[in-house]
């Protein structure tokens, strides 16, 4: 196959000149994305754990990129048991987390570093300082993005990036029309995304309207990515996502041209899938060092 083509449902299919350019050393030689569909959101964030907990063990110094909201909430669960029952050890392992709220503090309970904190952090035995979020309230928020890019830098990269997907097609806060290249910066935040997070919050108006988030750049740089998607409001997004073309009106599309993209999904997130028989028929047959369970 010539550099870039790429495999993707069987067809050798170009991909355009500006896409080549923003993922100028990502090369692939099977399938766009790996689609799990697992029968339900439980079964699912079970698995991503166990892709998690194989990489930590595996190498115990891994850099985690994290993810926070109601998705990963389960998985994040699954981590403190297999600490507390399994030995798993996170004592060596740094972690990155995708993004923050401008102008929340550490401690407010709606920033996500409460959240990671809350979910994880405080019951496991991974040292804080190894910890990282963007600090939504740094004075020079820019100074602050380059930064967070530098300490990634400077950990080696990110190992396994754990992503979550916003009705809109969003992975971090990077909403549709945003560059594909972007890094870490500040975001305006859709107003799709404040309807869909207002309730956390008791109120829209009392949501921020910014986020400091990693950007498609930067998430694509990560030796692995594990995308969680469940229920039926995600049904549109995960189409364009996978099957749809890459495009910026869907910022989740750019994983098609990751090397090692793992899309776990629960039957109801995979309704609309034309092909999810075909997902469905190369999980079932995948030999025993491909599986994560």
């Amino acid at each position: 196959m010539s550099n870039g083509c790429r495999m993707r449902l069987g067809c050798c299919m170009p991909w355009p000149s500006e896409i080549r350019t923003a993922f100028p050393d990502q090369r692939s030689t099977g399938p766009a994305v790996e689609v799990i569909i697992q029968s339900n959101a439980e079964d699912g964030c079970v698995l991503g754990a166990k892709i998690i907990a194989k990489t930590v063990r595996e190498k115990p110094d891994a850099v985690l990129g994290l993810a926070t909201g109601r998705t990963p909430e389960r998985l994040y669960r699954e981590l403190v048991r297999m600490h507390r029952e399994e030995g798993l050890d996170f004592s060596r392992v740094t972690t990155f987390n995708l993004d923050e709220y401008v102008g929340l503090p550490p401690e407010h309970r709606q920033s996500y570093r409460y959240f990671m904190n809350e979910h994880l952090f405080r019951h496991i035995n991974i040292d804080l300082a190894n910890t990282h979020v963007p600090a939504g309230t740094a004075q020079d928020l820019q100074a602050e993005c380059r930064d967070y890019e530098e300490r990634i830098t400077a950990a080696g990269g990110i190992d396994v990036q754990l992503l979550g997907l916003g009705r809109n097609g969003h992975i971090g806060f990077n909403e549709p029309t945003g560059s594909l290249r972007s890094r870490t910066w500040i975001k305006i935040l859709s107003e799709q995304t404040l309807n869909d997070n207002a309730a956390v919050f008791g109120d829209r108006d009392a949501m921020p309207r910014h986020a400091v988030t990693m950007g498609i750049g930067t998430i694509m740089e990560a030796r692995q990515v594990v995308l969680l998607a469940f229920g039926p409001a995600k049904v549109r997004a995960v189409m364009e996502m996978i099957e749809g073309p890459l495009s910026a009106i869907c910022p989740g599309s750019a994983l098609q041209a990751h090397p090692r993209a793992i899309v776990v999904l629960d039957e109801a997130s995979a309704a609309g899938l034309r092909y999810a028989s075909h997902y469905r028929w190369v999980d079932q047959n995948k030999l025993a060092w491909q599986r994560y369970d």
